[in-house]
């Protein structure tokens, strides 16, 4: 006998770890949030520009992110023409690009924002994802301590637009040249060793993660994780690592002309914050501070939400860093043979949505969806159809019932899953009467939930009633001036 056909394996639907589908509401609220962030960039006086997610991998040259995979942490490919293309693992070094090809048609300083997401090559975990987005604003050609000192004055200025009381978040301001002058005092300064001071940028980076003991380890020997996976460390001596824990809580550093320079600058940036109105509640210096790009040379910041919460598992969960940057004046100038100055800041948008949404900051409900017009009679479809296009032209959002129209039923709960506000329905008997039934769907939830009420209800606001095809449109817009239904 025959061997009887392999039926055919069927394609298994999974998302590549690291990665997470987004929901309308989910994406509803990024727009909200994005709009507030970028009305306060513009009130900054920045304007807006775009790049590509990929750039030539030389591009973004070594100043990379965690190198824990085999690429050094960025996603790249090889062209048909043998050229690199990696795709971006931040904003700012696109920008660099960006300002470097465009530099003599550019104002300058050169004042933008822009958002999109960046992707990481990193092992995935809570919380750790291989795509997300940012939000970045640059000022290129000022080397002024004012440029750094508007970016925490924006910063701080966004979360409070965001909803997040002042109190509840801070400003932390450092500055790199005080921690490159610790590290030439232990020995780790000049090029050759920039793989050491990078991992050590790295292991005070995750102070707050980690502890001083955890940060320990990992300016020493290495650190083992929960998991069992090991992470080298900087190989330090023990007072080298002491040295620079002191650093991070603030004791003296020392002398030399870059720490003078870095306190200096710091100074000057905290002159000019609390000339604007900002108190240390709001911008204060914190020399724990050190972000974890090798591109840093001046100031750097960070913005921490300082209030705690708990996961649906009830245990505290404290959100640390939303955001963060700082002056990188070598980053453009790899591609002008010239210095360049710069320094930008960057809201991370989609942790600070899990932080502001975890905290109720953030309307999770799903947005209206549209007017439907059902399908009463299919040998009709080109009259409803008419009805959708008059209410768009309206600019009302609507849309017909494109399912089978034979249960009447099931187009009310494809609405009600719709979230839409209402529904139109016309049978023969109304299109007789040249009429038309608009059905509330908000006002018969409303009525369904308070059932003793319901003749008052009815009496009120009825959840379904007639009017003629001509006042279709103002009875639409009475219906959704009633429950304030908004669109974008």
């Amino acid at each position: 006998m025959a061997d009887k056909p392999k039926k055919p394996q069927k394609l298994k639907a999974r998302l590549p770890r690291g990665l997470v589908d987004r929901s309308a509401p989910e994406i509803a609220a990024t727009r909200r949030m994005t709009e507030v962030i970028r009305e306060v960039y513009e009130r900054y006086g920045f304007e807006p520009v775009e790049t590509p997610a990929m750039e030539y991998t030389d591009a973004l040259g070594k100043f990379l992110p965690d190198q824990d995979r085999p690429n050094e942490g960025v996603f790249s490919f090889q062209d048909d023409d043998e050229q690199w293309i990696s795709l971006r693992y931040d904003l700012t070094a696109p920008l660099a690009r960006y300002v470097a090809e465009h530099f003599d048609h550019l104002p300058k300083p050169y004042r933008s924002y822009r958002a999109g997401y960046v992707y990481r090559n990193e092992k995935p975990g809570p919380g750790r994802f291989r795509q997300f987005m940012q939000f970045d604003a640059d000022t290129v050609g000022s080397a002024s301590p004012a440029a750094d000192a508007e970016m925490c004055m924006m910063a701080a200025d966004a979360m409070e637009a965001l909803g997040i009381p002042r109190g509840q978040y801070v400003v932390k301001v450092n500055n790199r040249k005080l921690l490159d002058g610790v590290l030439e005092s232990i020995g780790l300064g000049g090029d050759a060793n920039a793989g050491r001071r990078l991992t050590v940028l790295r292991a005070i980076d995750k102070l707050d993660k980690f502890g001083p003991d955890g940060v320990r380890l990992l300016l020493g020997e290495g650190r083992k994780d929960e998991s069992g996976d090991f992470t080298k460390g900087a190989g330090l001596a023990g007072a080298a690592i002491e040295q620079v824990i002191a650093f991070t809580e603030g004791k003296p550093a020392g002398e030399s002309k870059l720490l003078d320079e870095g306190r200096d600058e710091l100074e000057q940036i905290r002159a000019l914050v609390s000339a604007g109105g900002y108190g240390d509640d709001r911008v204060r210096i914190d020399p724990s501070v050190v972000r974890g790009l090798e591109y840093y040379t001046g100031p750097v910041y960070e913005v921490e939400l300082l209030l705690e919460t708990k996961d649906e598992k009830g245990r505290p969960v404290r959100f640390g860093s939303v955001g963060g940057g700082g002056r990188y004046d070598g980053l453009v100038s790899r591609f002008r043979g010239e210095p360049v100055p710069a320094t930008g800041f960057s809201i991370g948008v989609s942790r600070l949505q899990a932080a502001l949404t975890m905290l109720g900051q953030i309307d999770a409900r799903p947005d209206f969806g549209p007017v439907v017009v059902m399908v009463f009679d299919r040998d009709r479809v080109a009259d409803y159809q008419k009805m959708v296009a008059t209410l768009r032209n309206a600019k009302i959002r609507a849309e017909l019932y494109l399912g089978n129209p034979k249960n009447m039923g099931n187009q009310l709960k494809y609405a009600d899953r719709r979230n839409a506000p209402c529904v139109i329905i016309q049978g023969s008997d109304e299109k007789a009467r040249g009429e038309v039934q608009i059905k509330d769907l908000i006002e018969g939830a409303k009525a369904a939930a308070a059932i003793a009420s319901n003749a008052e209800w009815r009496e009120s606001r009825p959840a379904q009633f007639s009017c003629t095809e001509a006042d279709l449109v103002a009875k639409v817009r009475e219906v959704l001036a009633r429950h304030d239904v908004r669109w974008g």
